[in-house]
């Protein structure tokens, strides 16, 4: 039996629903007495946080669709208004719902009384947020769930220029914009006024952003690179920055290539998760191929995968291509770094440091999350080991997977040149400044509450050892030692070179880990001896961490 209570707040919704679709499912469950179903789409607003709305699509507060699209939006656009942000871009993937979310956005907007453009069709992520800075508007919002499951769909929200002191510039918000615009998106509760005046641009912006991306490109290559879109809408954009800037086509994984929501030859549509590039490195063997480079489904993140003369093919971690990237910008294109500097995440390698040290280049380390390297002014590199790099920040204020994957096909251009190739410049860079062997581990877990109960009982039972190897430090990043701002998560140091940190996925329901082991050099001892720690840290760490 429904209660009274749960009743009227259903009752309420459906009334100011813009969609009749979701407005009918809600009857239907309240005709049918689902209780279960109606208190799942009802257990509290789907949250909005420094990565904007990110969830299932469905009916309901607790669920992506448009009645809380058009709430986010008329928030968004109280925000903007009293910061004097006058004008608003909108892009999107092509994730079921990504088109309804983003004309539902553009009326709220309008009806607020705001400057409206729409990108022309389903676009990366690094387009739009190239379009903030190129259209010199106060915001942007990317509708996209990014790499999550079929069935979710999100909204990423941009500043323009400076707001609030806050340097953005076309990245992604921070805390306490996301606070203050979640304080307004609660205080929606009448139907907002609507509008119909926008703009929807036309391919002025994506070609200017082909343009300036192709900058980086020195010389052209003709290479052999497989190239995976992940079912998402990267191949268009790819394939123009490569043919623009004279490079060889890149060979398309045929299966992936055009967009299409329902992920059918993933899992996951993840380059991270097992299994995801298997077509791209089946394609790789049977073309011959080069080099594999692979975008998550909105193309703000790039894989890549080489052909190991040890175990064959594989795919690099996310650490191995920030190294890759880090050590060739520094080494090959100092013009780029003049004047700027490097930085990564603290989940990343350390590698970097040491990298940019080397090279008298400055150096900062963020909390997690680009939003957060995207502050650093100057930044002539930055990159987190979930695959997000910034090789032209100048251009695109944010981690792009297109301009990353032209920078690794020029990579690659360079060191078959010079008669060697990827992993020989991965050891060269292990030899110079030792071998860093980094490993992570994701639970995926019902609810956020689960992990801050794990961290809890660590923080209270601190550990004397890992594994067998000795705590050096434990550091609780709820009150860093540094100048990072407190998060939640824990960083500790043990003997042998060794380092984790574990904290909560800021998109997803997991919890991760992040194991770093650092050995002197890059010889087959070194990479063996820190294969054995990683594998004994994992053991242990999943054992107290589940």
């Amino acid at each position: 039996m429904i209660d009274n209570q749960l009743r009227a707040e259903v009752e309420e919704w459906i009334a100011l629903d813009p969609d009749p679709i979701t407005a009918e499912q809600l009857r239907n469950w309240l005709a049918e007495g689902n209780e279960v179903q109606l208190r799942q789409s009802f257990s509290g607003f789907l949250q909005f946080g420094t990565a904007g709305l990110r969830g299932p699509m469905g009916p309901g507060p607790s669920c992506m669709n448009r009645a809380v699209v058009s709430r986010a939006a008329a928030g968004l656009a109280v925000y903007m208004k009293r910061h004097h942000l006058t004008s608003v871009v909108i892009g999107r993937d092509a994730r079921y719902g990504s088109e309804d979310f983003t004309f539902e956005s553009a009326e709220i907007f309008s009806g607020a009384g705001l400057e409206v453009f729409i990108l022309p069709r389903p676009l990366p992520t690094p387009v739009l947020a190239f379009a903030v800075n190129e259209l010199q508007v106060g915001a942007g919002v990317m509708v996209t769930a990014s790499h999550n499951p079929p069935q979710d769909n999100g909204y990423k929200v941009y500043l323009g220029g400076t707001v609030a002191g806050q340097r953005y510039y076309g990245s992604q918000i921070v805390p306490p914009a996301d606070i203050e615009i979640a304080a307004e998106i609660a205080k929606i509760h009448s139907a907002s006024p609507r509008g119909t005046e926008w703009t929807i641009l036309n391919d002025d912006i994506f070609n200017a952003y082909i343009s300036r991306t192709i900058k980086l490109a020195s010389k052209s290559y003709q290479n052999k690179i497989v190239y995976s879109a992940m079912h998402g809408v990267g191949t268009e954009t790819v394939e123009a920055v490569f043919a623009a800037a004279g490079y060889a086509a890149p060979i398309l994984v045929a299966a992936q290539a055009q967009p299409d929501p329902d992920f059918p030859t993933v899992q996951f549509p993840n380059p991270e998760e097992p299994g995801a590039i298997d077509l791209s490195l089946q394609t790789a063997k049977e073309s011959n191929a080069d080099l594999v480079i692979a975008n998550d489904p909105d193309a703000d993140r790039c894989a890549a995968a080489a052909l190991d003369p040890k175990v064959g093919w594989r795919m690099l971690r996310g650490d191995e291509v920030g190294a890759l990237l880090g050590y060739f910008i520094a080494s090959e294109m100092p013009e780029l770094i003049v004047g700027k500097s490097f930085a990564n995440s603290i989940v990343s390698s350390s590698i970097l440091s040491k990298i940019a040290n080397h090279h008298r280049i400055e150096f900062h380390e963020t909390l997690t999350g680009f939003k957060w390297l995207a502050k650093i002014e100057n930044l002539g590199f930055g990159y987190e080991e979930a695959l997000g790099y910034a090789v032209d920040a100048l251009t695109v204020n944010d981690k792009d997977g297109v301009s990353a994957a032209l920078m690794l096909a020029q990579v690659l251009g360079v060191l078959k040149e010079r008669n060697t190739g990827v992993i020989e410049y991965l050891d060269l860079i292990w030899n110079t400044y030792g071998f860093h062997r980094t490993e992570q581990i994701s639970i995926r877990v019902a609810s956020l509450d689960q992990v801050d109960k794990v961290l809890a009982k660590i923080r209270s039972d601190r550990p004397e050892a890992i594994a067998g190897y000795k705590v050096i430090k434990f550091e609780d990043l709820l009150a860093p030692e540094n100048s990072l701002p407190p998060t939640n998560g824990l960083r500790i140091w043990l003997e042998q070179g060794v380092r984790i940190i574990v904290r909560p996925s800021g998109t997803e329901a997991k919890l991760k880990c992040y194991i770093e082991v650092v050995r002197p050099d890059g010889t087959d001892q070194d990479k063996e001896s820190a294969e054995t720690i990683v594998t004994a840290l994992k053991t242990e760490l999943l054992a107290i961490l589940t």
